[in-house]
């Protein structure tokens, strides 16, 4: 069986018109592969011109409209700046995404300047993705027990999808009490200080996934950027304690739409129908998803390049500014009913939907 025949089925047919064709059976597609690295090698490199004005301003929107949330009198136009905040401070977040595939010395100063900026104020510092969303690329981790980004959630019952969306609701809160009360009490208790670190101090959803013990330069950056998290908590906490409780209560709701947004977008980066066995480059490529022009509004609910998620899957280092350019050559080079034009889909909708019925079809 070629790679072609195992996957000719297309994106909207129901899982059991398959065939027995597990995921991790299906082949890799050579061709496919050696092409979407020949193909982009000249827009391979990151841009500073590119990305420091967009993760700039996307910050300084984002928190400029949480002040006018704070401040505002009118409720409609504090729900349109809450709203326009929660979408700005999402893609400033998602470059977090980014700095974990980015070459160290490609922008120097950048992971610096992101954390300080948006990962320390928003308690999710960079150590959180660092050293664990690699793992989801390891071509033999992938969709496995030890892939801590991956839960079989097509497998799953179907009153799982709404909890995974709204228990991000709860986000914010839970970073911080991890900031403000559990890292400084680990400073002194070891045992939480382990129990945190290993499960408490990474952006997963795999429960079974446990972070080993930080070591080397990672362990110093960790210390620092745990330290300013905790003293930012602290002092927001001390803050809203003196002078009221509105402004944190009021970020805290911003920010858990944002994480909301995150979530959801979540649910339909992957297909989610593994199970448990490792695949090739190609099926984690079929188990990813595209959500490429012309589909509408997915640069807002998927964006620095997160509607490209499959074709990221197949250049992980591929900055998140050429991914629609490579995306452009790929499907000119090989055009509908090809192995890449699989992992395509029409928008968030249909995708939602597919999962749904997959659920359905797991009872």
């Amino acid at each position: 069986m070629t790679a072609q025949e195992a996957i000719d089925l297309s994106p909207s047919a129901p899982r059991e018109a398959a065939g027995h064709v597990r995921s991790s059976q299906i082949p890799d597609d050579k061709e496919m592969l050696r092409a979407a690295v020949e193909l982009t090698r000249d827009i391979a490199t990151a841009r500073p011109g590119i990305y420091w004005p967009d993760m700039l301003g996307s910050a300084a929107v984002g928190y400029a409209a949480l002040a006018a949330t704070i401040l505002a009198s009118n409720p409609w136009v504090a729900l349109a700046c809450g709203v326009l905040s929660a979408l700005a401070l999402y893609r400033a977040l998602l470059f977090i995404h980014e700095l974990t595939h980015i070459h160290r010395d490609a922008l120097p100063g950048f992971r610096f300047a992101w954390n300080l900026l948006v990962g320390i104020p928003m308690l999710i510092p960079s150590l959180m993705y660092e050293g664990v969303h690699t793992i989801h690329h390891t071509r033999t981790r992938y969709g496995t027990v030890e892939d801590p980004e991956y839960l079989p959630l097509a497998l799953m019952k179907p009153w799982s999808l709404p909890v995974f969306a709204l228990t991000a609701i709860l986000l914010p809160v839970a970073l911080l009490i991890r900031s403000a009360v559990l890292v400084p009490l680990g400073a002194i208790v070891p045992p939480v200080r382990k129990l945190v670190w290993e499960r408490a101090s990474a952006l997963a959803i795999n429960p079974q996934f446990g972070r080993r013990p930080a070591e080397g330069p990672f362990a110093r950056m960790v210390f620092w950027q745990e330290l300013g998290c905790s003293v930012w908590a602290i002092a927001v906490l001390a803050a809203s304690y003196a002078y009221g409780w509105r402004p944190l209560i009021i970020a805290l709701c911003v920010v858990s739409l944002t994480a909301f947004l995150n979530q959801v977008r979540t649910l339909v980066a992957h297909l989610w129908e593994n199970d448990g066995d490792a695949m090739t480059v190609t099926a984690q490529y079929l188990d990813s998803v595209n959500v490429p022009p012309p589909a509408k509004f997915s640069e807002l609910w998927a964006p620095v390049g997160l509607r490209y998620h499959a074709l990221h899957h197949l250049l992980p280092s591929m900055p998140y500014h050429s991914l629609a350019e490579a995306h452009r050559r790929l499907a000119a080079q090989f055009g509908s009913g090809s192995t890449y034009s699989k992992a395509n889909y029409p928008g968030l909708m249909p995708l939602l939907e597919r999962l749904a019925k997959s659920t359905m079809q797991a009872r």
